[in-house]
C-alpha cells in the first residue's frame, strides 16, 4: 500500500461486539489510517456492547488508553466510529492528546486525495459541515449577549465570529459547487443529445475500478493499492465493438457508512452514475467481505437514486482465486449479468467489452435493407461506416444489405442525407 506517512504516530481503538449493521471491519480501518499517512502505534480493540453517552467507551478503559498514549508517545487517538461532538471533547481532554473519529479519518484521506477543483471544493464543504457541529463554547464565551447591566458586551463573541465565517464560506462553496453541477449537466445533456450512451463504473474502494478503467480507455488514471486513490470524476470516450462510441465515468469508490456529509458533498460526482445507461459494479472477487461490499455500493446507489439504472457485476481480481477463468454468467433470458476478469493480469477484458455491447443493444440498428441501384451513394457510405454485415444481390440487380449500427452513426449518417431513421428504415427496410 502507498501512503505518505506524516509521522503521526497514531492509536487506533475499535469497539468489537456492535450489531452487525453498524459493525466496522478493523482490517479497513486500519487500511484508511495508514492511506491517511498515521504510523499505527497501537492497535486496540474494546469489547462494547453498550457505548457510553461520555466517552462511546467505558472510564476504565480510558484511563489504559491515557497510559498508552504516554507509553506509546501517541500525537492521536482514532476510534473506527462515529463520535458525537461531544464524545470527542471529552476524549480528547481525558487522553490529552487528539481525537479523531472514522468521519474525520475519511475526510482527511479525501483532503488528501482531491486534485480537481471541483473535488477540492466538494471536500471542504464536507470538513466544513463536520467542524461547524464541533464548534462549541462555555458560558463566559456567550456572556457578552447575555444582555443587561453590566453583561452587555461590546458585539459578537470569537465562537459567534467562527460560526459566522463558516456559514459564509458554505454559501460560497455551495454557490460554486451549483455552477460546476450545471456545467456537468450541460455536459450530459450535449452527449445525450448526440444520443453516446453512457457507462459508469461503480464499485466499493480499491476493487480496481482506475485499473480496468485504464485499460478500457487507454487512459492513465491514478491506480493504486489504496482506498481513495480516484476521488476526482473522469469521463473518457471508448468504443465498444458493434456499438461504436460511448462514454465511460470513472467515479469516487464507496466505502462502508460512507458518512452523509461526503455523499451529499459529492452529489453531483455521483450523478454521474445517476444518468448512466449501464452501470458497471466492479467487485473483488477474492475478498472476504465481498457480500458486505456490494451490500453497501446498492445502499449508496439507492440514496443517490441510482438503484434503478441497469448493472453489469464485474467480479475482478480471479487472479488471486484458484481455478476461475474469465467468463460471463446469464441470466435466463441470456443476457449478461456478471463477468470474471482480472483487470490487473489484463485477462477477460474482451469479454467485458461483449457483454457491455450485448447490453447496450438498444442502442444498435440491426435490419435489412433493400437499395437500387440509384441508391448507390447511398450504399458506399453505410460501407464506410462499417455498417454491412453482409450484402446479397436481388435478379433485379438491387442491393440487399444485412445492417449492424449504432444508432447514434447511422443518425448522424441519415441527418446529412437529409432523412431520419424512420423514413430511411420506411423507404428502405426488405420484406
Amino acid at each position: 500500500m502507498i501512503a505518505e506517512h506524516t509521522g503521526e504516530r497514531a492509536i487506533l481503538v475499535h469497539l468489537d461486539g456492535h450489531a452487525p449493521d453498524v459493525r466496522e471491519d478493523p482490517y479497513e480501518f486500519q487500511e484508511l489510517a495508514v492511506s491517511a499517512g498515521a504510523v499505527i502505534a497501537s492497535f486496540v480493540s474494546v469489547s462494547r456492547h453498550q457505548p457510553t453517552a461520555r466517552f462511546l467507551i467505558g472510564s476504565g478503559k480510558v484511563e489504559e488508553l491515557r497510559q498508552l498514549v504516554l507509553v506509546e508517545e501517541a500525537d492521536l487517538v482514532i476510534f473506527n466510529h462515529a463520535l458525537t461532538p461531544s464524545q470527542e471533547r471529552n476524549l480528547s481532554a481525558a487522553l490529552e492528546c487528539r481525537v479523531l473519529d472514522r468521519v474525520g479519518l475519511i475526510l482527511d484521506i479525501f483532503a488528501q486525495r482531491a486534485q480537481t477543483y471541483e473535488g477540492k471544493l466538494q471536500v471542504e464543504l464536507a470538513q466544513l459541515d463536520h467542524i461547524a457541529s464541533r464548534l462549541v463554547g462555555s458560558r463566559k464565551d456567550l456572556s457578552g449577549q447575555l444582555g443587561g447591566i453590566g453583561l452587555r458586551g461590546p458585539g459578537e463573541t470569537q465562537l459567534e465570529s467562527d460560526r459566522r465565517l463558516l456559514r459564509v464560506r458554505v454559501k460560497q462553496i455551495k454557490n460554486r459547487l451549483e455552477k460546476v453541477r450545471n456545467q456537468r449537466e450541460l455536459a450530459r445533456r450535449s452527449r445525450q443529445r448526440a444520443e453516446i450512451p453512457g457507462v459508469s463504473l461503480v464499485g466499493y474502494t480499491n476493487t480496481g475500478k482506475s485499473t480496468l478503467f485504464n485499460l478500457l480507455t487507454e487512459s492513465k488514471v491514478l491506480a493504486a493499492d489504496q482506498l481513495f486513490a480516484t476521488l476526482d470524476p473522469t469521463v473518457r470516450r471508448i468504443e465498444v465493438p458493434d456499438l461504436g462510441a460511448a462514454t465511460l465515468a470513472d467515479t469516487v469508490g464507496f466505502i462502508r457508512h460512507l458518512p452523509h456529509k461526503l455523499v451529499e458533498a459529492f452529489r453531483a460526482t455521483l450523478e454521474e452514475s445517476a444518468s448512466a445507461d449501464l452501470l458497471l459494479h466492479v467487485i473483488d472477487a477474492q475478498s472476504p467481505e465481498r457480500d458486505e461490499q456490494i451490500k453497501q455500493v446498492h445502499t449508496v446507489l439507492k440514496e443517490i437514486e441510482a438503484d434503478d439504472v441497469p448493472m453489469l457485476e464485474v467480479y475482478n481480481k480471479i487472479d488471486l482465486l484458484d481455478h476461475v477463468d474469465p467468463h460471463i454468467q446469464r441470466n435466463a433470458e441470456g443476457k449478461p449479468v456478471r463477468v470474471w476478469l482480472s483487470a490487473q493480469c489484463k485477462q477477460g477484458i474482451e469479454l467485458l467489452q461483449q457483454a457491455i455491447a450485448e447490453l447496450l443493444e438498444d442502442e444498435i440498428y440491426i435490419a435489412t435493407v433493400r437499395l437500387t441501384q440509384q441508391d448507390s451513394r447511398l450504399r458506399g457510405k453505410l460501407f464506410d461506416l462499417n455498417a454491412v454485415q453482409q450484402e446479397t444481390h436481388a435478379d433485379d440487380g438491387a442491393s440487399i444489405l444485412a445492417l449492424r449500427v449504432a444508432k447514434v452513426e447511422l443518425d448522424k449518417l441519415l441527418s446529412r442525407e437529409g432523412m431520419s431513421a424512420a423514413d430511411f428504415f420506411a423507404q428502405y427496410t426488405h420484406r
